[in-house]
């Protein structure tokens, strides 16, 4: 398993130990991916996870790119698009610095 795909199941976990349901996970389209969708009672969570060993560049969360953001939120519609409605949604991110259950950052409804 390679180290993004570890996060993002530690990641789903996690989730799921803090009452949420993963309802999707890569969900990809032409013009973007997500790597978590889950349900937080009525909300659909969109969830993207970054590992990130070396703060050299910033960190996990200034690996979040404007450009990344833009592929998230295309590919959150298009998912929507699927669905034929529109619950409440939010976007959050999951961010890790190692692959440490106990050093899991989670960030609620992140601004795209």
């Amino acid at each position: 398993m390679s180290r993004g795909a570890a996060a993002e199941a530690m990641a789903a976990e996690f989730l799921v130990a803090h009452g949420l349901v993963i309802v999707a996970r890569n969900y990809r389209c032409r013009r973007g991916e997500i790597d978590l969708i889950a349900r937080d009672r009525d909300t659909l969570v969109f969830i993207e996870v970054r590992l990130r060993s070396n703060a050299a560049f910033g960190g996990a969360a200034a690996s979040i790119t404007a450009s990344k953001r833009q592929r998230i939120a295309f590919a959150a519609k298009h998912y929507l698009g699927k669905l034929g409605r529109e619950p409440p949604c939010r976007f959050d991110a999951i961010l890790l610095d190692a692959l440490d259950s106990q050093r899991i950052e989670w960030l609620n409804n992140v601004d795209l």
